[in-house]
């Protein structure tokens, strides 16, 4: 059986390529960066005793992602992880276009599209699609990257929901992180301003969800708070708050 992984050159996707590899899964590995995914490859072949096949691929282009089903095609597909993404922290009309536009192709069309071709092949197995806390409130400074995350939050709890009416034996699992020590920050061009969750114990605790079919996994007691008092707080209280968070991330560069 094979696990395909994207985003799996670093962070939270590659510590879950080395669980799923430990679990007996021969990977596929998919990242832009292919000297890290080869560097991986080694390491897990090394080991674990699996195969690791490299798929270098940016999933910002609609056209790589229907090549990267096609190359996979053949391969029998039990567990896919869309985790690849990114965030831009900064005004909207600050932030440009270009940037904007990638990041809703990286962050919402791939996980749609890799979803709804693997679907169609896959008999049974796992698909968990990566979002985040920032899913359940407006993020001003953040609002497109929170808005890409509702969407994933929304659509795989919908289609989840399907498959189970449907009786299929697929499960999708959404994975919420809040703050996670990953290069994430490097990319977003902020700080976290509380202690992040290593990038190990979060992969961990969604793997372990995963396959224990759960439908969304929050990592942390502290973040399920979150989670449950920003469910109960109104916009009025959230909209401020939100704001103040991703300030102070770029204030502290």
């Amino acid at each position: 059986m094979h696990a395909l992984v994207t985003g799996a050159s670093s962070g939270i996707g590659r510590e879950i390529a080395r669980l799923l590899a430990k679990r007996g899964y021969d990977l596929i590995l998919v990242s832009r960066r292919e000297e890290r995914l080869r560097q991986l490859k080694e390491e897990i072949e090394t080991s674990c005793g699996v195969a690791v096949e490299v798929k270098p691929c940016d999933l910002s282009r609609i056209g790589n992602v229907r090549k990267l089903f096609e190359e996979c095609s053949g391969y029998d597909i039990e567990v896919l992880i869309n985790n690849a993404g990114f965030g831009k922290i900064g005004f909207f009309e600050d932030i440009e276009e270009e940037h904007e536009l990638e990041m809703i192709a990286t962050n919402v069309a791939a996980p749609y599209l890799l979803t709804k071709l693997f679907l169609d092949k896959m008999k049974r197995g796992y698909i968990m699609n990566v979002s985040s806390l920032a899913a359940f409130q407006p993020n001003p400074k953040m609002a497109v990257y929170g808005a890409s995350k509702a969407f994933i939050n929304s659509f795989s709890k919908a289609v989840g929901y399907e498959l189970k009416r449907q009786k299929k034996p697929i499960y999708i699992c959404t994975l919420c992180p809040g703050p996670v020590d990953t290069e994430f920050n490097d990319v977003a061009k902020g700080h976290f301003n509380v202690k992040a969750m290593s990038h190990g114990r979060c992969a961990r605790i969604a793997v372990e969800g995963m396959f224990r079919k759960k439908r969304m996994v929050i990592p942390g007691f502290l973040m399920k708070l979150v989670y449950f008092a920003s469910k109960l707080a109104p916009d009025a209280m959230r909209l401020p708050i939100s704001y103040c968070i991703q300030d102070k991330k770029t204030r502290q560069q």
